[in-house]
């Protein structure tokens, strides 16, 4: 390992003692121990045994193990190259397969690299087939990949014929996703001329083509629209497919006339599309994202359930399924954990999570605006700000408006001059009012007498 450089241990101290009067710093949950990267996270999954969570990130380029149970990083391992996608192989973290951004394949065992090669063209995505045993490589170019892992060989590839029916064209166009349905292991590859083309592996021939890009822009047809992103529901039937445009639609199957049409609203392109489970198996949400926000909705009316807008660019997201949790790889050096009670319970390895939200609804965190000062509008007209209203300085909000603090300590003492003599004389006032409380008092007690006879001898 090369010698990295590390803040003066004063300037480490200072900083620590100025979180410790940050208060969103102190009210934060920390879950899993080094669950980060030096510079920015690439892509995160979990294993299929619920065990274990795997990361890549820069800068070097590594993967980092997070096993549940201890609630910290299990190992990381450097590699020659930054990752653009992985695929695991086994029910835990010791089989993996890498696709990396020097056009090279690395397979991962328990003991390190296991081995390497290397494609023709640049990668952008894989999937691995179980029943076959392929590893489907979407790359540049009108072709996709078949490696297969029990023979040790590459495959005849797929022709994608939308993309060979582009002329010249499709040598700058590529194969942007790869997606397997789980139940019944149709191929879906989404394009870079806005097409999803559907393939049978028994068959190994194309059966169907989508048209998304068709279907946004008819008026525009000379405007290409990439698919940038594809998944399955485990029902078999639906589907869903992202734009380079920032539109998510769904599908069912049978048709090819989209049910629903989602604008992320960013214009950015769709990053993950994840069909949320749950334990009652009737769950109707889905989760999208780009690099800017992640939104969570209703797969039937496109009724926004709640979004998460993380305050650096989004690289992937990892829900775990049948719980409220949800991992996100992103462009800063921590990965973020987000819990949403309402998707469902805490993983079992972090059921103390429940406890502590329902403590943190019991104790609300500071106000929002503390810094600002709320008025009514007639106590606005009498700082004279009354003309302010409208503009980005005075916030209207409910009955009165918001404004700056320091605006309003200024504003007040130009409107009461006398302001800090008074406040300076009641000041006064209250440490007399002390100064007289704490003298020393007699502490006789005063004698009992019977009032009666007391008032009737006077």
């Amino acid at each position: 390992e090369g010698v990295s450089e590390s803040l003066p241990e004063w300037l480490i101290r200072k900083k620590k003692q100025s979180l410790k009067k940050n208060a969103e710093w102190r009210s934060r949950i920390e879950l899993l121990q080094d669950f980060e990267f030096p510079e920015a996270s690439n892509k995160i999954k979990t294993t299929r045994d619920g065990k274990y969570a795997i990361a890549t990130g820069i800068y070097k380029p590594h993967m980092r193990i997070f096993e549940f149970s201890e609630m910290s990083m299990k190992f990381s391992r450097y590699t020659d190259a930054e990752n653009v996608n992985f695929e695991i192989l086994s029910d835990d973290w010791t089989k993996t397969v890498h696709l990396q951004q020097d056009r090279s394949i690395e397979f991962h065992t328990q003991g390190g690299l296991h081995y390497r090669l290397r494609i023709p063209k640049f990668g952008h995505d894989m999937g691995y087939h179980f029943p076959t045993c392929d590893l489907l490589i979407a790359a540049s170019g009108d072709e996709v990949y078949r490696l297969n892992l029990d023979q040790g060989r590459f495959l005849s590839p797929f022709k994608i014929e939308s993309l060979a029916s582009s002329g010249s064209g499709a040598n700058k166009m590529g194969v942007n996703t790869v997606n397997i349905n789980p139940v019944h292991q149709l191929f879906a590859f989404g394009t870079d001329n806005g097409t999803v083309e559907f393939w049978d592996p028994r068959y190994r021939s194309r059966i169907s083509i989508l048209d998304v890009h068709g279907s946004l822009n008819p008026l525009f047809p000379t405007k290409t629209t990439e698919v940038t992103a594809t998944s399955f529901r485990n029902d078999g039937l639906n589907f869903s497919a992202g734009t380079s445009t920032g539109i998510v639609l769904l599908y069912d199957l049978r048709s090819p006339k989209a049910l629903l049409q989602k604008d992320q609203g960013y214009d950015s392109p769709i990053k993950s599309i994840k069909w949320l489970e749950s334990h009652n198996s009737i769950s109707q949400l889905i989760l999208t994202s780009d690099k800017k926000i992640i939104k969570i909705w209703d797969k039937n009316s496109g009724k926004p359930f709640t979004s998460i807008e993380p305050p650096v660019d989004i690289n992937d997201v990892c829900p775990l399924n049948f719980t409220g949790m949800i991992f996100v790889a992103n462009e800063g050096s921590p990965m973020h954990i987000y819990y949403i009670p309402e998707l469902g319970p805490a993983p079992s390895w972090c059921s103390f999570l429940d406890n502590l939200t329902e403590e943190m609804e019991e104790n609300p965190s500071e106000n929002v605006y503390e810094n600002y000062k709320f008025l009514t509008k007639k106590e606005l007209s009498f700082l004279g700000l009354d003309h302010l209203i409208g503009t980005n300085i005075v916030r209207s909000y409910m009955h009165g408006f918001f404004i700056d603090f320091r605006l309003y300590e200024m504003a007040k003492s130009i409107a009461n001059p006398f302001a800090y003599a008074e406040y300076r004389e009641k000041v006064i006032k209250s440490k007399i009012e002390k100064e007289r409380e704490s003298r020393i008092r007699s502490s006789t007690k005063a004698t009992k007498v019977n009032n009666k006879l007391a008032q009737h001898l006077l």
